[in-house]
């Protein structure tokens, strides 16, 4: 791999600056577009706005003890200050603030509440990600079709299904296949275990109901994968793993693209825009800003694979404007960051029980239990379009349960050295539709620190995805009880677009260009070398995370744009 130095760069000749493919953004999707490109033989610039992160020695606090924090986990209040929207949730904190972007560096504009966790560092999110990795399946793929919602999908799931299984193979998702048509199995790593309280309730579970309850389909290895080591069940993968055992760009597709010699990585780099060539109708490069020194370059490829994330590839759409393209680029249909969808959580309940005393686990794993999909599927039939899985798991209280209660003395503390009762809880994650009108715009009177216009976030859930809640909260708290758990207490803590952080939709992929900004292959219908592959194509959001879909997408879409270029199509 070569690595460009900013702000040392030759500029004298075009021709330095020309590659075969340049893939914007360097995270779960654009890792794996390099990867892809440079095994199959081109030269390829992969540009990222963030500062290059190293595997292992990059993860400064990989190893640290929780009191060896300066502020024992919390933020600052210059922390705070500087970035007003990160600070609202779990992600931020202080063992990963530097692997974050300011907020004030580019502030958008909220039309409604929309929370959007912006990394800065090379390998974006795919350092800080949940790691659940599920299948899309067919009844996702056919039911804009099926119910007149939006755009029907392209393709059906058997053709995205090869894919899947490709890019399981190679990134190790451990899970249990469990025969079930609304969550594909998939090639999976041998199976983290249950622990006793989710055996039980996951037997008492399908015993009442049908339902299935399984261990998490993550990606993070139970066995040495590829040259990586298997996890150590810490539980701390936000902050950069040094055993590589969780699948990123760092352990996995980054040392991919670096082994074929054909990859050159530019971070620091603000993509600015796509330069559209009048003449030819094609996109002939992209326009950068350094992001330390604010010098404006531009570099050239036959085709570009933009993975900024969902919304930073939209913004970089819209501020390509042209003659040809006066409302972004490939804007032909108007759908250019309409239909943004995010799903939507915080929601289910929780309980406990005075049984398993006599027993506890080892280590911390992590990853949690999923209740596949069971609304609306079959001869169920609900008062909402779509439905929720669930995510949880069962743990023992410890220490901290004693924090906020009124004790003292060799009782209270010998008290708190024992484990406590076993809880239960479970989280729903639901379907959010598409809606045109939820949607990004460009506001060119606001500008960020390299002067280009901010976005617009106007976006909410609709009463589809309220009802849904009550469902996602009372069924949880019922399958507790018939479980056996007691004191079950339900919650909705709320939830705005943005705070699952699977922001996607806004330039969805479907059949026709006159509805849809992309076709079957991730292609830009009007502008046929840009290939869009992180969360921005997808047409609807089912209810499972959606990395491991982008993945599928992507070495797809990589497989079909070599292919057009050897053909001379692009």
């Amino acid at each position: 791999m070569t690595m460009i130095a900013t702000p040392y760069l030759n500029l004298r000749a075009e021709k330095q600056n020309t590659y075969d493919a340049i893939v914007v953004g360097s995270g779960i999707s654009g890792g794996w577009a390099a990867k892809e490109l440079t095994e199959k033989g081109l030269k390829v610039l992969l540009l990222d706005r963030g500062w290059y992160l190293e595997h292992i020695k990059g993860y400064e606090t990989a190893f640290k003890y929780p009191w060896e924090f300066k502020y024992r986990g919390k933020l600052t209040q210059a922390q705070k200050d500087t970035h007003p929207y990160l600070k609202r949730d779990y992600p931020y904190q202080e063992s990963n603030q530097k692997y974050w972007f300011n907020d004030l560096d580019a502030p958008y504009t909220e039309v409604k509440r929309f929370d959007w966790y912006r990394p800065n560092i090379v390998g974006g999110r795919s350092i800080m990600w949940g790691r659940q990795s599920y299948r899309l399946s067919p009844i996702d793929f056919e039911a804009n079709a099926k119910e007149g919602i939006g755009v029907d999908w392209p393709l059906r799931y058997e053709e995205i299904a090869p894919w899947y299984d490709y890019v399981e193979r190679f990134a190790g998702i451990s899970g249990k296949k469990e025969g079930l048509e609304q969550l594909p199995d998939g090639q999976f790593l041998p199976p983290m275990e249950m622990n006793c309280l989710e055996k039980h309730v996951a037997a008492r579970i399908k015993e009442r109901f049908g339902r299935t309850m399984t261990i998490g389909r993550v990606a993070n290895l139970t066995q040495p994968h590829n040259g990586r080591g298997a996890c150590q069940y810490r539980n701390l993968c936000h902050r950069g793993c040094p055993y590589g055992a969780y699948f990123s760009t760092q352990s996995a597709t980054l040392p991919a693209a670096m082994k074929t010699g054909n990859l050159t990585l530019r971070p620091l780099s603000v993509v600015a825009e796509v330069i559209y060539d009048e003449q030819k109708g094609r996109a002939k490069g992209v326009r950068v800003i350094d992001a330390e020194t604010m010098e404006v370059m531009e570099f050239y490829a036959k085709i570009i694979f933009l993975n900024a994330s969902t919304l930073w590839t939209t913004q970089i759409l819209l501020n390509s404007t042209s003659n040809r393209f006066p409302n972004g680029l490939g804007n032909d249909s108007g759908q250019l960051g309409h239909n943004l969808m995010d799903h939507h959580f915080r929601v289910g309940a929780t309980g406990e029980t005075d049984d398993f005393e006599n027993e506890y686990y080892i280590g911390r794993r992590a990853n949690g239990i999923y209740i596949a999909r069971y609304r609306n599927i079959g001869k169920d039939k609900r008062p909402y379009l779509r439905g929720f899985g669930y995510q949880g798991g069962a743990s023992r209280k410890d220490w901290t349960r004693g924090v906020a209660e009124l004790g003292f003395g060799a009782d209270f503390k010998e008290a708190l050295c024992e484990p406590g009762k076993w809880t239960f809880g479970l989280t729903g994650f639901g379907e959010c539709l598409p809606y045109y009108e939820n949607k990004v715009t460009l506001n060119r009177q606001k500008l960020d620190k390299w002067g280009l216009p901010t976005l617009i976030i106007d976006c909410e859930f609709k009463e589809n995805e309220m009802l849904m809640r009550k469902d996602m909260m009372n069924d949880a708290a019922e399958m507790l009880e018939a479980a056996g758990l007691k004191n079950i207490k339900t919650y909705d803590a709320g939830a705005y677009p943005g705070m699952a952080i699977h922001e996607m939709g806004t330039a969805r992929m479907g059949r026709d260009p006159k509805t849809s900004v992309l076709n079957k292959y991730n292609q830009m219908w009007a502008v046929p070398n840009v290939f869009i592959t992180d969360g921005s194509f997808m047409t609807s959001s089912a209810c499972q995370n959606p990395s491991l879909t982008y993945m599928a997408f992507t070495a797809r879409a990589c497989d079909y744009a070599v292919s057009e270029l050897k053909k001379g199509n692009i």
